[in-house]
């Protein structure tokens, strides 16, 4: 059978190659000049990607032994993982309101580049900030866990710690 400690290790190998499809993700959406609906389903498949990478792990393999390894260093990683989740909520409550915005003025289809999207509707820059912070308060506490993840896979599986 094979120990906890490989499982660990593997898990935390996924968990880490999460990473880089956010990073690319953000990337994409960055040096768009304008974002089309091709744009937009493109970074979206790296997102969820990344998304699945860090959730899937954490719902079958480390949920499950939380209880049994529970301690201050599990409390704090849970801790940091839930904010991560509640910002992530955050950011979507900004870019589902966004999204139809958009969508309603067609704006994925028929983009118009000299349009100040702020001035679709009144609440935008309130729903842009709110994507902004969640996407930001994300990987700010996903980072975080993850470091406290590691530091808690060597302190458990391992005797450098």
């Amino acid at each position: 059978m094979v120990s906890d400690a490989a499982i660990a290790a593997v898990v935390a190998l996924v968990v880490t190659a999460s990473f880089p499809f956010y990073l690319y993700g953000a990337w994409i959406i960055i040096e768009a000049e304008t974002v089309t609906w091709d744009v937009l389903t493109h970074h979206l498949k790296f997102i969820i990607s990344g998304l699945l990478l860090t959730t899937i792990p954490a719902v079958t393999w480390m949920i499950p032994r939380f209880f049994r390894q529970f301690g201050g260093l599990a409390a704090v990683h849970a801790f940091l993982g839930l904010q991560a989740y509640a910002l992530l909520i955050l950011a979507l409550t900004g870019i589902v309101r966004i999204f139809q915005v958009k969508r309603a003025h067609d704006l994925y289809g028929s983009p118009n580049p000299d349009m100040d999207i702020s001035e679709l509707h009144e609440n935008m820059d309130s729903w842009r900030w709110r994507l902004r912070v969640g996407v930001f308060g994300y990987i700010v506490f996903w980072l975080l866990t993850w470091m406290l993840g590691i530091a808690r896979l060597l302190i458990l599986h391992t005797d450098y710690l």
